[in-house]
C-alpha cells in the first residue's frame, strides 16, 4: 500500500487573462519510507502541486481542484486529502504530513522565536504542556544539530544563518513525526556545502523514522542521489515517471532525455566520445521556451520544442501510458526513443 496515491489532479486558476492550467491530470504514489522526486523547470506545476496537496491554496471561485490524494495515515485509514473537511485537513497538516517550504525566512513568523514557533506546533498536535513542548523543541533542535541549539531556542529567525533558518524549518517539520515530508527546494537558497549537510539530514532521519519524502526540485544530481522514484513534469502534467535508476539509464521522453543531456558529465561523455574535448566546449540545451499556460499549443506541450516531433503530436495530448513495469510515459513515439537511447547509449 502507498502513503500517498495522486489521481488526475489538475489545479486550475481563472484569472483576466484566461484559465491557467496550472497542474494537469497528474499521477504519482509514495511508497512507505521512499523517496519520490517531483522534477521540471520553474513554472512546470511542481510547487502548485504540493500547495494543492497541503490544501494551502485559497478555496476560491477562481482555484478549480480536481482529482484525488489518497493518503494512508498511522491507523492505516486511506483518506481523500482533496475531500476532507478543513478541521480534519488541519489534524493531518503539519501532523502526519509536514512541509518544507522554499524560502524559510518568509515562512517563519519573524516576531516569535523559533523555540516558539516549533512549541506552537508541537502543543496543538501532541497536547503538551508549554514547559514540555519547549523541551521537545529543543530536542528537534539539537536533533537537527544547529550549535548552541539551548540558546538558538530563544533566538528569531532574523538572528541565524540560511543554513540554520532551514535546520529550523526541517525541526519544524519532524517535531510531530509525520509520515509523509513534503520538501519544496529546500535546499536551493544555500551554498553547495550547506545543501549537502541538509541533504544527509534528511536522509539519516528518514532511514531513524521511517517517513515517506516528496521531494521536489529541478536539481537531477540531488535526484540521482537521494530519490527512489521519479516523476518529470513539463507544462503541468507527468511526461515521465520511473525508478530513478532506470529513468537516468534510459530515459524514454524527449523532454527528459533532454535534461539529462544539458548535464555537464552527459556533455563530457558525448565529448570524449567524438574526441572533441576541449576548454571551449558548449553545454547542449534544450531549444526554445516552454509555452505560456494561457496560450499552450494543440496536442503535446513539448512539441514546439521536440526533435522527434510530427505532424500527429500537434492532434491531441498523448496520454500517460505504461513503458515497462513501474514506467510510465506521455509520447506516442515512445518506442523509438527507447531505440535511440540504446544506440545513444
Amino acid at each position: 500500500m502507498n502513503r500517498l496515491e495522486v489521481r488526475h489532479l489538475s489545479t486550475f486558476f481563472d484569472t483576466d487573462e484566461g484559465l491557467i492550467r496550472s497542474v494537469a491530470d497528474v499521477s504519482f504514489s509514495i511508497r512507505p519510507g521512499k523517496t519520490t522526486a517531483l522534477v521540471g523547470e520553474s513554472g512546470s506545476g511542481k510547487s502548485v502541486t504540493s500547495l494543492t496537496l497541503m490544501r494551502l491554496l485559497s478555496r476560491t471561485a477562481s482555484t478549480q481542484v480536481s482529482g484525488e490524494a489518497m493518503f494512508t495515515n498511522r491507523a492505516g485509514q486511506t483518506l481523500d486529502l482533496l475531500s476532507l473537511p478543513e478541521a480534519g485537513m488541519r489534524r493531518i497538516r503539519g501532523n502526519e504530513i509536514a512541509m518544507i517550504f522554499q524560502e524559510p525566512m518568509t515562512s517563519l513568523n519573524p516576531v516569535f522565536t523559533v523555540g516558539e514557533q516549533i512549541a506552537e506546533s508541537v502543543r496543538l498536535h501532541m497536547g503538551l504542556d508549554r514547559a514540555a513542548a519547549l523541551a521537545h523543541a529543543l530536542r528537534m533542535l539539537e536533533l537537527v544539530e544547529i550549535p548552541a541549539a539551548a540558546q538558538r531556542l530563544n533566538e528569531y529567525p532574523h538572528q541565524l544563518s540560511g543554513g540554520m533558518r532551514q535546520r529550523v524549518m526541517i525541526a519544524l517539520a519532524m517535531a510531530c513525526n509525520p509520515t509523509l515530508l513534503i520538501a519544496d527546494e529546500p535546499t536551493t537558497a544555500l551554498d553547495v556545502t550547506i545543501q549537502a549537510q541538509i541533504l544527509e539530514l534528511m536522509r539519516r532521519l528518514q532511514a531513524e523514522t521511517g517517513m515517506s519524502i516528496l521531494f521536489i526540485t529541478h536539481n537531477l544530481g540531488v535526484v540521482a542521489h537521494h530519490a527512489d522514484d521519479v516523476a518529470v513534469m513539463y507544462a503541468g502534467r507527468i511526461v515521465e515517471a520511473a525508478p530513478v535508476r532506470e529513468l537516468f539509464a534510459q530515459p524514454r521522453h524527449p523532454y527528459t532525455q533532454g535534461l539529462l543531456a544539458c548535464l555537464p558529465a552527459q556533455q563530457r561523455k558525448r565529448e570524449l566520445a567524438g574526441g572533441q574535448v576541449g576548454a571551449n566546449r558548449r553545454l547542449y540545451a534544450i531549444r526554445g521556451q516552454v509555452s505560456s499556460p494561457l496560450a499552450p499549443p494543440p496536442g503535446c506541450a513539448f512539441e514546439p520544442r521536440c526533435d522527434l516531433a510530427i505532424p500527429l503530436c500537434r492532434e491531441a495530448m498523448p496520454a500517460l501510458l505504461a513503458a515497462g513495469p513501474n514506467r510510465a510515459v506521455r509520447c506516442i513515439r515512445v518506442e523509438e526513443t527507447a531505440i535511440a537511447t540504446v544506440e545513444a547509449a
